[in-house]
């Protein structure tokens, strides 16, 4: 209590507690050291890459990257994403703006379904719109359904930074002349920066990663260009050309989205009051906002459920269904969604750690380390872990250990995310007392702020274990023999045309995720409060 006082007070902290307060600066041997080491872990594909590169020397590199195949690619992957994340973010801000801040009827609702669509994977979306018509194949119809499935991930973290944004700026806005347009603009958009670049940031690097939903929608990108050099014909140098430049659009969305956050700090100095946000009333215009909602609810989830349901129904003979095959399917990808969670989640914990209670150039530079293979098709880590194990470790060549990391390589930026945040929550006093009690700073922190930030593992947790059963191309490659996951089954499948066969697998995708995904939104909105409320 007297801490707390002093620290509100800026009176002199007690003589221990000013020793433990001085101590957060420098950042522990033992945690730089391991987050180091993660960091590289999650770089070895890109140092793969750079391997690749030498390797083949500088003439051979041009030829590879300068010509005007590359150019059409790098012109259909920049405009797609651009286009997007463009609309992912409109759309996103939107809907979190009308389900949080206007009378909508039905918010609380609207709020969750608005959510669902992201457990419905982008290559199943895609597989829905095609069964129907072709006519959804090239550039407009990807930026449609890719639109249609990342909204979510622009719209989940800004709604939950409109919930807890302090009314009174908004009302000061008001008092001073600002009109509602003007106010949104001025005052609420700009509270909502971290989360927005954040939410955009993710949007685009899942697009240029994704390689399903293109595949599927005949769009030619960097992605589907390197599966079809690696398959066709098995040209790892032209292919890793490709994913080179993969790795440098990763790097500008890097750099761009740090700039654009800046400096500025968007949190509440006192407690205040716990107030709810003013509710703006739609008026007349309500029912046309609750259409356009069951319009884009019914194109983004809907249709893909109405669909699967559909092939399910019609669509599976008895030689087509083969329940054995479906069950160990889910029984596979279940166990690897839950081995892949844990050590994502244990790897991205010091990373967190660093990166929040002793921050500096170096822990900066180690967290954002991760992101840069999260922009690599699955295909690019397989086969650098293929490389890497066979020179190096070549006992975990073909085995589940050498799969669940690569899906911990792909992961790594959501655990991080999460663990940030959570971490970023947790007040740094209570370990500064702890340790001023005699505790050690690990003990401080198995002991006092692990048990305080575990809902914040879940969801990290839960996040990988989303990305890890519906995830494609990696396991395509490094998958052990005769182990078949649901995505792979329904790779096979939908390749051969074979709908009614691979709706099944499609529709216990979907099943498996919602329910993590329901949780994920019930932990957004009981994370960010009103300042002061219990």
């Amino acid at each position: 209590m007297e801490a707390a006082s002093a620290q509100r007070s800026g009176a002199a902290w007690p003589a221990p507690l000013r020793w433990a307060r001085q101590g957060r600066g420098r950042a522990p041997a033992a945690l730089l050291v391991v987050s180091t080491v993660v960091a590289l872990l999650a770089l070895a594909p890109v140092g793969f890459l750079f391997d690749q590169t030498l390797s083949i020397g500088w003439d051979e590199v041009q030829r590879l990257l300068f010509r005007s195949y590359v150019g059409d690619l790098l012109v259909n992957t920049t405009t797609l994403v651009a286009v997007g994340t463009l609309a992912c973010t409109i759309l996103g801000v939107a809907v979190a703006w009308f389900v949080e801040r206007t009378d909508l009827p039905g918010r609380r609702v609207w709020a969750v379904l608005a959510a669902l669509p992201i457990t419905v994977p982008a290559f199943v979306t895609s597989y829905s719109w095609v069964s129907i018509t072709p006519a959804v194949q090239g550039f407009w119809g990807a930026a449609g359904i890719i639109t249609l499935a990342y909204y979510p991930l622009v719209y989940l973290p800004v709604a939950a930074v409109l919930r807890g944004t302090d009314p009174a700026l908004e009302e000061s806005a008001r008092s001073l002349g600002m009109g509602p347009w003007r106010t949104f603009f001025r005052v609420t958009l700009p509270q909502t920066r971290v989360a927005l670049l954040g939410g955009m940031l993710l949007v685009s690097v899942h697009m240029l990663a994704e390689f399903g939903a293109f595949a599927m929608l005949r769009f030619q990108t960097f992605t589907t260009a390197i599966y079809d050099q690696y398959k066709l014909s098995f040209d790892g140098a032209a292919a890793s050309m490709l994913a080179s430049v993969l790795v440098l659009l990763c790097l500008v969305l890097l750099v761009a989205e740090l700039g654009a956050r800046g400096r500025g700090r968007y949190a509440r100095v006192d407690s205040g009051s716990a107030r709810p946000p003013t509710t703006a009333r739609l008026g007349r215009a309500r029912w046309a906002v609750g259409g356009g909602f069951l319009a884009l609810i019914g194109l983004a989830l809907g249709l893909p459920l109405v669909t699967l349901v559909y092939w399910v129904a019609t669509g599976s003979s008895a030689a087509e269904f083969d329940l054995g095959a479906v069950l160990a399917a889910t029984g596979t990808s279940l166990k690897l969604g839950l081995g892949a969670a844990a050590l994502t989640t244990l790897l991205a914990l010091p990373i967190s750690v660093l990166s929040v209670r002793h921050p500096s150039r170096a822990a900066t530079l180690i967290e954002r380390a991760t992101y840069i293979p999260f922009a690599l098709p699955g295909i690019v880590i397989a086969l650098s872990l293929i490389v890497l194990s066979l020179h190096y470790l070549p006992a975990l060549y073909g085995t589940t250990p050498l799969l669940i990391l690569a899906y911990s390589i792909l992961s790594l930026p959501l655990a991080v995310v999460a663990t940030r945040a959570a971490l970023a929550q947790a007040p740094p006093l209570h370990e500064e007392v702890a340790r001023s009690l005699g505790c050690r700073p690990i003990q401080a922190m198995f002991r006092v702020t692990l048990p305080r930030i575990l809902p914040g593992l879940g969801a990290a947790a839960a996040l990988v274990f989303l990305a890890t059963v519906t995830e494609l191309t990696a396991t395509l490659l490094l998958a052990p023999i005769g182990t078949e996951t649901l995505a792979t089954e329904f790779w096979a499948k939908a390749s051969s045309l074979s709908y009614g066969a691979a709706a099944p697998y499609a529709a216990l995708m979907v099943a498996i995720s919602a329910l993590p995904t329901y949780l994920l939104t019930r932990r957004l909105g009981g994370v960010v409060r009103p300042a002061g409320e219990r």
